[in-house]
Parts: structure tokens; C-alpha cells; sequence
């Protein structure tokens, strides 16, 4: 009986160690960097259903026979990019390296496409597709960027390329966690050339800081002897003041005894020059009074007797020039009055001594015989003759004047002087002056 008990104790305590040992086998518990799959099991997320349930940082009991367990890690992935002869905007191949840290994604949806896609592969198999899809996207991102623009800002590069392959990373169920461009090269030395033009440009700025450095430091010296030569002048100003100062006062000092020195001589020569004017005005009137009876009176006397002997003098012109005014203010106001007819009746009033003043110029002429030959011309016309026609201009001279001319031609000789003196006698008394116009 005893040793029936002790069989049973004995198939128990090995049934209940089996059981434990089976239990711990079944139970499986999940790391917090990495993912448990449960295949086998079925559940619902949404509208759509999945043949398999996932455990993260937890524990869960495998059904025996009906479940499958699968492990997938979730810790980073250190991939190295490298990437050669990928043209650039521009045409310039770049050779690129860069390193990524890539992880599968712990957070669904997009952890069921990495279940999907890469439950059951190595995690190196997983690096060299993360590797292939970040090369890819690299190179299209170096299409869109120059060269400049690569190597110069190389943050800006990580971030386009985290954005343009985020896409593809999430349909695989990997996440980009940090991208570094490493080294950025080029086989034509285009950056090379552009690097010199940098140094250059750089030597450039050098080179002119230092001569504007220069240029300062020479404005500054030029300012500083400009104000240690303001100061040498403001010194000497100061000194040349203080010695005028000094000057001034001394004169001043002077000044007082040399006007009360000047100030008496100049009374004594005051009071000689009061006596020698009192003097001098005697003096004066004494050579007034002689001047006065020997010169003014006397000049007086015969400015007076001049300017009487004058006036006398000036009568009978002005009388003169009076009548003759009178004469041709009559001769105006006689000529008005007749009108159209003047000038040819002042004309036939002075006939005669117009006649003997023509004569009187051939007096001394000795005229036998005149002997007029007819002539036709056509100034003259054609009918009459020239003899006839003075005779006839003679005699209507003598009826409308009363001259005879044959009489004045025979005794002009005779009394030629006597003539003269006639003509000469009426020019005084009636002037000869121009008819006023009508």
C-alpha cells in the first residue's frame, strides 16, 4: 500500500513538473525592442481582418498546436549609403557617402506592412532593402540639386531626401529615425574649382579687410595728428593771447601817461592856436575891407557899366528879331488865307527882284544882238516857233509884272551897281524865308 502511494506521489510531482516546464515553454514574453506575432489567431481592426495578433512589451500564452510565434526586432539599423557617378542638376557626377539609422516601425498600421513584408527574413536582409530604397531616392534627389547647393547646405539636402523616401519607408514598414551626408565628392573637381573660387573669394575679402584695416588705422593716426596739432595750436593760441594780454596791459600801463603828456601839449598848442586865431582874425578882416575896396568895388563898378553896355547893345537886335518875328507871323496868316493860291501869288510878288537878282549876275556882260533860231523839238512841240513864242512869254512878263526885260538887259549895264544896291536893300527889308506849309 505504501509503495502504491508513493508511485502515485512520484507520477504526480512528475506530471506537475511536466506541466510547469510545458506552461514556461508556452508563455512567451515580449521585449520592449521588439514585437511578438501570434500567427494562427484571427482578429479584427476596423473593416479589415488580420490571421494573426501582435504583442508589444507584454507577455502572452501560446496555444499549443494552434499558434505560431514570431519575433521581430525593433532596434536600429546602421546603414551605410554610398553612393557614385550620380548626376547632379547640371550634369556633374557626385559621389556621395552618408549613413542612415533605420528601425522596423513599432506602431501600426505601418507595422503590419512590415510584418508582412519582412516576417521571417534575416535583419540583414531587411538593411540591404532599406539600403537599396534609400540609394534610390538619393540619387533622385542629387537630379534636383546642384552641386553647390548638395555641399553647401547639407541639412537641407538630409531633410529632402527623409521626405522623399518617407513614402516608400512607410508602404515597407521601416522608420528613418536620422540621415547624415557624410562626404559629398565629385570626379570632374567641379567642387574643387568652386572651392578655390571660395579660398579666392576669401583671400579677396582678406586682403581688402586688411586694406581697409590699413586705411583706418592711417585715418585714425591722420585724426590723432590732427588732434595733437589742434592742441599745439590751441597752446600757442593760449600763449599768443597771453602775451597780448600782457602787451595790452602794459600799453594800457603807458597809455595814461602818455595822454596826460599829449593832453598838455595839446592845451598849450590850444591856447597858442586861441591867440594866433584872434590874430588871424584881424588879420582877416583887415585883408577883407582892403580886398573889398581895391577888387569887389571895382568890379563891381564895371560888371555894372558891362551889363548896361550890353543891354544897350542887345535893343536894337531884339527889336529887330521882334519885327522880323511879326513880319513872318503876317506872311503865315497871309499865306494861310489865300489858300491853295500862295505860293504862286508870293511868287509873282517877288518876280521883279528875282528877275533883277538873275540879271544883276550877268550884268557885266556885253550883248549886242540876240538872234533866236527856231527849233523844232519834241520837248517844244510842233507848231509855233521858239522866237514867237519868247517874244510873246516877254510880253505877257511885262503886262502881268510890268518888267521889261529888253529894257532891264539895255541899262543893266548902265546901272548895275546902282541895281545892286537896290536888290540888296529890298533883301534887308523883307527876309527871305521859307513859305510856312499849308
Amino acid at each position: 500500500m505504501g509503495s502504491v502511494v508513493g508511485i502515485i506521489l512520484a507520477v504526480l510531482v512528475g506530471a506537475g513538473v511536466l506541466i510547469v516546464l510545458n506552461i514556461k515553454n508556452l508563455i512567451y514574453i515580449c521585449a520592449p525592442n521588439e514585437v511578438l506575432i501570434f500567427s494562427g489567431s484571427r482578429r479584427r481592426v476596423g473593416n479589415k481582418l488580420y490571421g494573426y495578433k501582435i504583442i508589444k512589451g507584454g507577455r502572452k500564452l501560446r496555444v499549443p498546436l494552434m499558434e505560431r510565434v514570431d519575433r521581430l526586432d525593433l532596434t536600429n539599423m546602421v546603414i551605410d549609403i554610398s553612393v557614385s557617378n550620380a548626376y547632379s542638376k547640371g550634369g556633374v557626377p557626385l559621389a556621395v557617402q552618408g549613413v542612415a539609422n533605420v528601425k522596423v516601425a513599432g506602431h501600426e498600421p505601418v507595422l503590419n506592412n512590415a510584418i508582412e513584408r519582412f516576417l521571417g527574413k534575416s535583419r540583414h536582409e531587411i538593411m540591404q532593402i532599406a539600403k537599396m530604397t534609400l540609394e534610390g531616392s538619393l540619387r533622385g534627389i542629387l537630379a534636383t540639386m546642384t552641386p553647390e547647393e548638395v555641399n553647401e547646405d547639407k541639412i537641407l539636402f538630409a531633410e529632402r531626401l527623409v521626405a522623399d523616401v518617407e513614402e516608400d519607408m512607410t508602404r515597407l514598414g521601416l522608420v528613418i529615425d536620422t540621415f547624415k551626408l557624410q562626404n559629398v565628392q565629385d570626379e570632374v573637381s567641379y567642387l574643387d574649382s568652386i572651392g578655390r573660387k571660395k579660398n579666392a573669394e576669401i583671400l579677396r575679402q582678406a586682403r581688402i579687410a586688411e586694406a581697409v584695416a590699413r586705411a583706418d588705422a592711417a585715418v585714425r593716426a591722420a585724426e590723432n595728428r590732427e588732434r595733437e596739432m589742434r592742441a599745439k595750436i590751441t597752446a600757442e593760441t593760449d600763449i599768443a593771447k597771453a602775451d597780448a594780454q600782457k602787451r595790452l596791459r602794459d600799453a594800457l600801463t603807458r597809455r595814461d601817461a602818455l595822454v596826460a603828456e599829449e593832453q598838455a601839449t595839446v592845451a598849450a598848442a590850444l591856447a597858442q592856436s586861441k591867440a594866433e586865431i584872434d590874430v588871424q582874425k584881424a588879420r582877416v578882416e583887415q585883408m577883407r575891407r582892403k580886398l573889398d575896396a581895391d577888387i569887389v568895388q571895382p568890379a563891381k563898378a564895371l560888371c555894372e557899366s558891362m551889363e548896361a553896355d550890353a543891354k544897350a547893345r542887345a535893343a536894337p537886335i531884339v527889336a529887330d528879331g521882334e519885327a522880323r518875328a511879326m513880319v513872318l507871323r503876317t506872311l503865315s496868316e497871309r499865306w494861310k488865307a489865300a489858300g491853295p493860291n500862295a505860293r504862286d501869288v508870293f511868287l509873282l510878288q517877288k518876280m521883279d527882284k528875282i528877275i533883277d537878282a538873275i540879271t544883276a549876275t550877268v550884268a557885266d556882260t556885253h550883248i549886242q544882238q540876240v538872234t533866236m533860231i527856231d527849233s523844232k523839238t519834241p520837248s517844244l512841240g510842233s507848231d509855233g516857233s521858239l522866237p514867237v513864242r519868247a517874244i510873246s512869254t516877254i510880253e505877257q512878263i511885262k503886262q502881268v509884272l510890268g518888267v521889261d526885260l529888253l529894257d532891264l538887259l539895255k541899262n543893266r549895264r548902265q546901272d548895275g551897281t546902282q541895281s545892286s544896291q537896290s536888290i540888296s536893300a529890298s533883301s534887308r527889308e523883307i527876309p527871305t524865308a521859307e513859305p510856312p506849309e499849308s
